[in-house]
């Protein structure tokens, strides 16, 4: 008597929850689109990626431009909650200065397609777009704090929106360009856009260092005894640690 063979037993996967699939579509299309753009990506591929029918796509999205506007909106919330909570803290100028470039820069960090989609379909240099209507938004909060420091230094502050621009637009296109380049490190960049910001050119520190350390120190360094010739600026004769605000 010959025994039947043995039948393997089908495994069937969960199912997802209206909201799980919802996810899982946002989360594949935001790949797809900081790999491709937003022309270069087919509701097909999305599709294809989640492993769904293109009914199902539509049905919680109504198609491509609906996904793309919640992934989009999500990444600019991201985003401004970030800066504004930078802002929002106070403090001196060059601190916020210092928080609002460590901001951005740990965005990028953290959320490298989203900034990648942000920048791709409306870059900081256009006039109009997503990304740089959220750079407007945080040069006119720039700009108030600036006006004040303007007037308290008896600068006119009617100059302070364009200062603003500047300000915000080269942290901006640091972003960017750090995006793809990461080096030098999160925490050196930040400390050389403050240092070009805040000493200018003709000013510039050799050794430009964070007010607020990002991270802390492994261990508390030893002052170190001052160098016969060395001036009091100079960073070798400082003790290690976080540098002054002036």
């Amino acid at each position: 008597m010959t025994a039947e063979p043995r039948r393997t037993p089908r495994t069937t996967r969960a199912r997802m929850t209206a909201t799980q699939r919802r996810e899982q579509l946002l989360d594949v299309s935001r790949r797809l689109f900081a790999e491709k753009g937003f022309e270069g990506t087919s509701v097909e591929e999305i599709a294809a990626r989640a492993e769904v029918s293109k009914p199902v796509v539509y049905e919680h999205f109504g198609g491509k431009e609906g996904i793309y506007a919640v992934v989009i909106d999500r990444e600019i919330q991201a985003l401004t909650s970030a800066l504004t909570g930078a802002l929002d803290e106070g403090g001196h100028p060059k601190v916020m200065v210092e928080r609002s470039a460590l901001a951005l820069l740990g965005y990028i960090e953290d959320s490298e397609d989203g900034f990648r989609i942000l920048v791709r379909d409306s870059p900081v240099a256009q006039a109009t777009g997503t990304f740089s209507s959220l750079i407007g938004d945080v040069a006119t909060q720039v700009e108030h704090l600036l006006a004040a420091q303007f007037t308290k230094q008896h600068l006119d502050p009617r100059t302070a929106p364009i200062y603003a621009q500047m300000l915000v637009g080269m942290v901006a296109l640091t972003g960017q360009h750090w995006l793809d380049a990461r080096s030098p490190k999160k925490a050196d960049v930040a400390a050389a856009l403050v240092n070009l910001a805040w000493n200018g050119l003709s000013g510039l520190e050799r050794r430009p260092r964070l007010t607020t350390a990002p991270e802390p120190r492994r261990r508390a360094a030893k002052p170190r005894a001052r160098t016969e010739g060395a001036r009091p600026g100079d960073a070798a004769a400082e003790p290690d640690g976080a540098a002054p605000v002036e």
